[in-house]
């Protein structure tokens, strides 16, 4: 099953990439600012994914893989970042085109990003000593910190869009941390996070999706205005 995480990849990508044509919505005709915008965030996700795959925080199952690697990841590493946004991005700027008035006070985002900022805090207080969890909530705290200086308006839909999203991410990620399988995808040093799992995933996986999600939203969003 060497073609497994390929697939994966692919699979996430093939109907948004499909739809992505519709001649009513048109999300490709975004394609230049998604794809500048998707790469440099991937730029800072696989630096750390890199370091964390040489120190054994986490891992690759190479029986799901297909061979190649570059900086120690298999090629299909790399190309989550890219397949995965664009998917997720997808159902975001969905909402946007079929549901414009789902919409929360600005209010509730604010809310929202201090209990983020709080729990970050709070984590990273009590667990500033596992790496995983200690760089995942970094990056949600300054996810949060950035949403409530320039990105309460973008959030009043993707705070909505975001648990749409992590259907199909934690089904996908499910596969990936070993749902089904014998042996997982991706394997994780569990000294390095905090031992809670939903079903197989760590449950530090859904403050990754979040930053990695919302720092391609808002270079996608200030670059459309530009």
């Amino acid at each position: 099953m060497n073609w497994l995480y390929l697939a994966l990849n692919l699979g996430s990508l093939s109907i948004p990439l499909w739809y992505s044509f519709n001649p009513k919505m048109r999300f490709i005709k975004h394609w230049k600012v998604i794809l500048v915008a998707t790469a440099l965030v991937a730029l800072l996700f696989l630096v750390w994914d890199g370091l964390f795959t040489a120190h054994g925080i986490w891992g690759f199952n190479p029986a799901y893989f297909l061979g190649p690697k570059i900086w120690g990841m298999p090629i299909e590493e790399w190309l989550f970042f890219f397949c995965i946004p664009y998917a997720s991005l997808f159902i975001h700027y969905s909402l946007e085109y079929f549901r414009p008035q789902w919409l929360l006070s600005l209010a509730v985002v604010r809310g929202i990003l201090i209990a983020m900022i709080l729990l970050s805090a709070v984590l990273l207080l009590f667990f500033y000593d596992r790496w995983y969890t200690l760089v995942d909530f970094l990056f949600l705290a300054v996810a949060a910190v950035l949403g409530l200086l320039y990105g309460q308006s973008v959030l009043r839909r993707f705070f909505i869009a975001f648990p749409i999203i992590l259907i199909p991410f934690f089904l996908v990620n499910g596969v990936l941390t070993g749902t089904g399988l014998p042996e997982p995808v991706v394997w994780y040093n569990d000294s390095e996070n905090m031992g809670i799992r939903l079903g197989t995933i760590p449950v530090e996986d859904m403050a990754y999706a979040f930053s990695m999600l919302f720092f391609n939203l808002l270079l996608i969003e200030r670059w459309k205005k530009e």
